[in-house]
């Protein structure tokens, strides 16, 4: 799901670097603020976690690829804020060192997924635990991942309308909305499955150690 470098204009990826920057400075004095010590371990185990299941493809008819990230297990643990950054630095790192995104789309990786996905996990989960902690842990990674998903697909459908030459020939990503969307969501309403079950079983395992230390 992360977008690789070629595929966005400097329309999309300039602008995604002022929000980035903006979230990113913010985002670095709340997690400073929120994230209690006992809970760094396992905060750097999960971020160790989340860079090699993301790095983890699972081949798309079409010749794309999808995996899990542990979205919402992050936010849902430590708060939108720190799994922001913390997903921020993996996907940077992702970039940097396997080429599995790239530079000039980093800032827009980060906001979809990493913030984003992050916030929309953690509101979920808060609208639904009263009603059932596992089911409220399950959507909260499985809504995550599918609105990260289609907000990667508007990104790319959208650059054949904003980024063409003078006889309408895309520039960057050839493929609009009517195509990227299908071809982008429903592999993902399966992925989201196995992100939705990371998330409960990741809950259970921190629970366990939290318990454990009081």
């Amino acid at each position: 799901m992360h977008i690789p470098d070629g595929f966005l204009s400097p329309k999309t990826y300039i602008p995604a670097y002022l929000i980035a920057s903006g979230l990113w400075f913010y985002g670095i004095k709340r997690m400073r603020n929120e994230l209690e010590d006992k809970a760094v371990p396992f905060l750097s185990v999960m971020a160790a976690f989340s860079f090699v299941i993301s790095l983890v493809m699972v081949p798309i008819p079409g010749g794309s690829s999808g995996h899990a990230v542990g979205i919402g297990l992050l936010s849902v643990i430590f708060g939108y804020w720190t799994a922001f950054i913390v997903l921020s630095v993996v996907f940077f790192l992702q970039a940097v060192m396997f080429g599995d995104g790239g530079i000039t789309t980093f800032p827009v990786n980060a906001v979809i997924m990493g913030f984003i996905g992050s916030i929309t996990a953690y509101y979920i989960y808060r609208l639904l635990k009263n009603f059932n902690n596992t089911v409220a842990l399950f959507f909260a990674g499985y809504t995550g991942l599918l609105v990260s998903a289609f907000l990667t697909a508007v990104v790319l459908g959208i650059q054949p309308y904003i980024a063409h030459d003078n006889n309408g020939n895309p520039l960057f990503f050839p493929f609009d909305l009517s195509i990227t969307i299908p071809a982008v969501i429903i592999p993902h309403l399966f992925i989201g499955i196995g992100e939705g079950i990371l998330t409960v079983a990741g809950w259970n395992i921190y629970r366990r150690l939290y318990d454990g230390e009081n």
